[in-house]
Formats: C-alpha cells, structure tokens, sequence
C-alpha cells in the first residue's frame, strides 16, 4: 500500500517545533526568577533578624551597667512645717502733728534709723508761748484776788462769832474763796495745756525704726486734722513673720507651746534657696480660717542685720521636732510606680532588685524611709536602664555596706 504525503503536511511539523521550544524556554526563565525572588525574600528576612537580635544582647545582661551606689544609714532628721508667709513690724505708726502750725524745720534724713524720742521736726511755738504768758498773768491775778479773800474771811470768822457781823455776809465770803479757787485751778490747767502744746511743736520719735519718705517739707502749715502725717517710721528690730500651716497640725504645735517649748522657726526667700533670719514662735492665732483650712502663726525675729524688710514675702519653716535612730537614704534614690515608692536594692551577686519602701520625712536631700535597714546598698542613678535582675557595675561601692540582701 503506498502512501502519498498531502501537500502541506510537512510544513505543519515544521512549524509547530520552534513554538514548543520557546514555549519551555519561557517556562525555565520563569522558574529561574521564581528562584531568585525567593532566595532574596530569604536573604533579607535573615539580614533583618539579624540586625533586630543584634542590640539585644546588652540588654539581656551580657554587659553590666554601671550605676553609683549608696548605703543606707541610721540618723537624726528634723520634722519640718512649711508656709508661706510674710514680714510684719512690731510697730508701724504715721507720725502727726498734734498741734496747728508752721513746720519751721525737718531734722531726720530719709530712710535714717531713729531712736526713740529723736527729735524728728519742729513747729512754730511762738504762738503758743505767747498763750502761756498770759494765762501766767492770769493766774497770778486771781492767786492775789484768792489771798485777799482768804484775809476777809479770817476776819469775818472771828466777827461772826461776836455777833458783829450776819451769817449771811460770813457764809458769802466763804462761796468768794471757793470761787476764786476754782479759778486758780483752771488758770493752771491752762497754763499746763499750753505747756503740753509746746512739747508737741517739738515732735519726736515714739519708738526706735527706720524713717520712711518725707510727706511734708518744711514751711507747710500743718493741721491735726491732715490724714498724710509728717512721716512714717516702721520698727525692725525686732520684726516678725505672719505665716500659715495647715490645722491638722495644730496640736502638735499647741502642745509643744503649752509645755514651754521654744520652737525654731527659719525664714527662707522667695525660692526656698537662701536662709535670710533665724527666730522662734511668738504665737498661734485664734481662729482658723474656714476658706483655707489654715491657722495663721507669727514668729519673731532679732534682725540684727536687717535681712528682714516689712511686707517682705518669705517662706518660714517652723522646726515641730526632731525624729531620731531612722534610716536616711538620698532623697533622689527614691522612685514610684502605680504601686508606691521603692528603691533598686544591690544583692550580693551585683543585681538588683525593686523594693518597696514606706517614705517618712524628707529634709533637703535626705529622706526618712521605712523598709531598709542601716548598711543596706541601693542604686542612686542610671534609673532608666535599671529592671530587675540587672548586673550592675558598681562605680562607688559604699566602704560600710553589708551588700544588699541575698538573692
């Protein structure tokens, strides 16, 4: 039997081969950049586990930290109360004239420390003397006018028991005696209110202080009745401080004054940085005020070096007692959590540990706490890289300390 090829047939075959090679070769190029991608995907998910584990080994423990110690110690720390409070003279007064007249002269310079009966100013006394010249005269004449009629009734006391005169012209006499010594009586009261006008056109210091500015120079015609005053003179030595504390701790205070107690009191500047006076407790006030809470305490101070000015504002802290034997430790040692305070505790195998302590009273840089005992080693910095169980490096390691507490 014999086969004849169709026109055509051969071509077919022909073309269909170079279609099936190309089509394997697209899919190996394909399966290659699959690979590819993976590899990549791969290597870079293992570059970036890498760098994340990197940084963790310091933190894991690997390398300690180095962080300054303090051992804690049995002292005495005072018990402080702190208001605010401000400067208050023991006396203040505006000093005025207390007689009409001309200011002849000012003998104080501003702001001048005067003692007391210092002669501050001088009024004209003219008039005044002049007043008193004539109510001299005045009383001299009725003095003689008194002695005459002191001789008549003598005279008329020896007639009356004769019966050579009436009992009315006796009795008379004796009513003119009475009166001209009524009058006698208020001549000299005159005289004597005039002499004490004088004294007060020379006006003197009440007490001993500081001058303030000058109100009125010299020439003015001055009144009693003018509101300025002449000057001002404020006291300073001693002066006192006006403050307030809470009532809650009143009783403490009112015990320790009814038992004689002097109690210190510091005042201290705006900022609390710079000691200006020393005093003690003059007294508590008598009522506490309802809006604040507060009782208001005035303590006394010498103010030899006069640290102290009127109306100064200041913050007193008034010394209640003094607790002894508790455990100090440094005030920045201390940190807090949503569970109280603690410290970081060095063991002895040079890790810490978070220990919760009971904070008492704090004076400047040292706090009173409950919880630790004396020598026990606590961290005093590097807070932030503390956690526990951490290796810490000790930079200054405490020559006293007992090494903390067992791990």
């Amino acid at each position: 039997m014999e086969f004849t090829q169709q026109p055509g047939e051969g071509d077919v075959s022909k073309r269909t081969r170079p279609v099936a090679l190309i089509t394997h070769w697209k899919i190996s190029l394909l399966a290659v950049c699959l690979v590819a991608v993976i590899a990549y995907v791969f290597w870079s998910n293992s570059g970036r586990a890498q760098s994340r584990a990197a940084p963790q080994g310091p933190i894991s423990g690997a390398q300690s930290v180095p962080v300054a110690t303090v051992a804690a110690k049995t002292g005495s720390i005072p018990v402080y109360l702190n208001g605010l409070g401000s400067v208050t003279p023991l006396n203040t007064v505006t000093v005025k004239t207390r007689v009409d007249g001309q200011l002849m002269s000012v003998r104080y310079q501003e702001g001048q420390v005067v003692r007391a009966g210092t002669l501050l100013a001088e009024i004209d006394p003219r008039p005044f003397q002049a007043q008193l010249t004539q109510f001299e005269g005045q009383l001299a004449r009725d003095q003689a006018l008194l002695e005459n009629a002191r001789l008549d009734l003598q005279r008329f006391t020896v007639l009356v028991q004769q019966n050579s005169i009436p009992r009315q012209q006796y009795d008379t006499q004796v009513s003119l005696v009475r009166q001209l010594e009524g009058t006698v009586k208020n001549d000299q009261g005159q005289i004597d209110g005039v002499k004490v006008q004088l004294i007060y056109c020379r006006i003197t210091a009440p007490f001993s202080g500081r001058v303030g500015l000058r109100l009125v120079d010299p020439g003015n015609f001055v009144q009693t009745t003018d509101t300025n005053g002449l000057v001002v003179i404020t006291q300073l030595q001693p002066i006192t401080v006006v403050f307030t504390i809470p009532e809650d701790n009143i009783p403490a205070v009112l015990d320790k004054l009814k038992r004689g107690v002097r109690l210190p009191v510091e005042a201290y500047d705006r900022a609390l940085q710079r000691r200006l006076a020393t005093g003690s407790l003059l007294t508590v006030d008598n009522q506490i005020d309802a809006t604040t809470g507060t009782v208001k305490l005035k303590a006394v101070f010498p103010n030899d070096d006069n640290a102290l000015f009127p109306n100064q504002f200041v913050n007193a802290r008034l010394l209640v007692e003094t607790q002894h034997e508790a455990t100090l430790i440094p005030t920045m040692a201390i940190q807090r959590n949503a569970q109280g305070a603690f410290v970081y505790l060095v063991k002895s195998d040079q890790t810490v540990a978070m220990h919760t302590v009971s904070v008492g009273t704090t004076d400047g840089d040292m706090t009173a706490v409950e919880g630790l005992k004396a020598g026990d080693v606590i961290a005093a910095d590097n807070f932030d890289r503390l956690r526990d169980g951490v290796k810490i490096a000790a930079r200054n390691p405490p020559a006293n300390a007992n090494g903390g507490a067992g791990p």
